[in-house]
């Protein structure tokens, strides 16, 4: 499966059923964990069979359901995007080996994770076997995202895969331009906005090669 149909399969998932995570997608996930952390300088940490994170007032109230399993990012403040970029390469790893995911900002309980010297957790991510596969978000349009000074074929397509990244409550907070051949991308004000720009930048890199400045 191309990477931009993963994409476009992979939506956010709330509720789940009780199905535990086979050991060999559990092998997979802790591979790709260890390489993420090695490559970034993140602290990013996967529980499995604890169902106490989402068994809160918090998450209750965000809809989740039979969350026990769950993926932990944690790192500096400096590091929101990073968190964002990295975790986003995890979560469609994930979709790839037919589980679901959701971003979890505050609506979840106390996590297991461990924090070293001057980090803290940045981000959660739901994790496991959903009662649908969720459906799609509705996205701004690529005028509304980006700015162009040529119309090039793969930055149009690294703008189709930017529309289909999740972020905080639908917000879309960011701004790509492809100005004398160099694409940059700025995050917007809003909510969780640094992390929401990690993984759009994820999805445009990952999808054209083209690295975003």
């Amino acid at each position: 499966m191309e990477i931009l149909e993963l994409m476009g399969k992979r939506h956010s998932v709330r509720q789940y059923i009780k199905k535990p995570i086979e050991q060999e997608k559990r092998n997979e996930i802790d591979r790709c964990i260890s390489e993420i952390n090695e490559e970034s300088g993140l602290n990013m940490q996967v529980f499995y069979d604890e169902p106490e994170c989402f068994n809160s007032f918090m998450a209750h109230y965000g809809k989740f359901k039979n969350v026990e399993n769950y993926i932990a990012v944690a790192g500096t403040k400096k590091e929101r995007e990073k968190a964002g970029y990295y975790g986003e390469k995890l979560v469609l790893e994930c979709q790839k080996l037919g589980l679901n995911t959701c971003w979890v900002a505050i609506t979840h309980g106390k996590t297991k994770a461990k924090t070293e010297k001057g980090q803290k957790l940045l981000i959660v991510i739901a994790l496991g076997y959903g009662e649908t596969q969720g459906v799609p978000h509705k996205s701004k349009s690529m005028a509304e995202l980006s700015k162009a000074d040529e119309n090039a074929e793969w930055f149009t397509k690294g703008m189709e895969a930017v529309c289909l990244a999740p972020t905080a409550v639908n917000q879309q907070k960011f701004l790509f331009e492809l100005k004398n051949g160099v694409v940059t991308a700025k995050a917007l004000m809003g909510f969780y906005s640094k992390t929401d720009l990690g993984i759009a930048k994820y999805h445009f890199e990952a999808v054209t090669g083209h690295k975003v400045k």
